[in-house]
Order: C-alpha cells, then sequence, then structure tokens
C-alpha cells in the first residue's frame, strides 16, 4: 500500500510542478465576430498556430502551445517563458495583414488578456464647437 501511494504522491506533485510552469492568456474577439466585421476567428487561430515561435522555429507548438477558440475567445495556454507582449504583437500584425487595423486595437483587459475594441472615432463637431466660442 505504501508505494502505491508514494507514486500516486509523486504523480500529483509533478501535475501541480507543470500546471504553475503553465500560463494562461485570452484574446476575446466578441465584439467584431457579433458585429459581422469581416473578422474570422478560424483564420485567427489558424495564424497563430503558424505564427508562434517556440525555440526560435514557427510551426514547432508540439505541447509547449495550446490555441483553443471558444465561440469568440482564444486562449492561448503555455509553457512559462511565454510573453504576453508577444500575443499583442501577432494579434496587430494580423490585423495589419487583414487590413482591420484601422478600425479595430489591442487593449488589456486584465493581467491575463486581451480585448479587441474599435477605436473612437469622433465626427469633426467638437472642432466646429470649438470654433464657435472663439
Amino acid at each position: 500500500m505504501g508505494a502505491g501511494r508514494r507514486k500516486r504522491e509523486k504523480r500529483e506533485k509533478s501535475i501541480r510542478k507543470a500546471r504553475k510552469n503553465m500560463v494562461r492568456y485570452t484574446i476575446d474577439c466578441s465584439r467584431p465576430i457579433s458585429d459581422n466585421f469581416g473578422f474570422d476567428a478560424q483564420l485567427f487561430e489558424h495564424f497563430l498556430k503558424e505564427r508562434i515561435k517556440v525555440n526560435n522555429k514557427t510551426g514547432n507548438l508540439k505541447d509547449n502551445v495550446i490555441i483553443r477558440l471558444d465561440d469568440s475567445t482564444m486562449e492561448v495556454n503555455a509553457k512559462k517563458p511565454f510573453s504576453k507582449r508577444y500575443l499583442k504583437y501577432l494579434t496587430k500584425k494580423f490585423l495589419k495583414k487583414h487590413s482591420l487595423r484601422d478600425w479595430l486595437r489591442v487593449v488589456a483587459n486584465g493581467k491575463e488578456g486581451y480585448e479587441l475594441q474599435y477605436f473612437n472615432i469622433q465626427n469633426g463637431d467638437e472642432s466646429e464647437e470649438e470654433e464657435d466660442d472663439e
């Protein structure tokens, strides 16, 4: 009985250790998807799978990086030395490639995620009001 218990405890300890070495980031794409803006989430998922570098090689994800799409949220689980900033860089690159960068921006919505938001574009109404005051 003692040997089986020790093996189980050792296995559970290794699982806990593996979870500590993982980071989880999310990218919320709900706004452009719900507006039918031309943003394709599956294409974005494919882009990330192709472009993320592991050990200076693209397409070398294996078990190091897991990318999953849930409805309108992209979830990236990666082993520890993985930068949130790198994920933002790739997202911006995807938006630029598909000519969406002029309307969408990538904004942090917490410590572990980003959100795609529209730029706040205001009409020339404010400049006209300022001129009238003078």
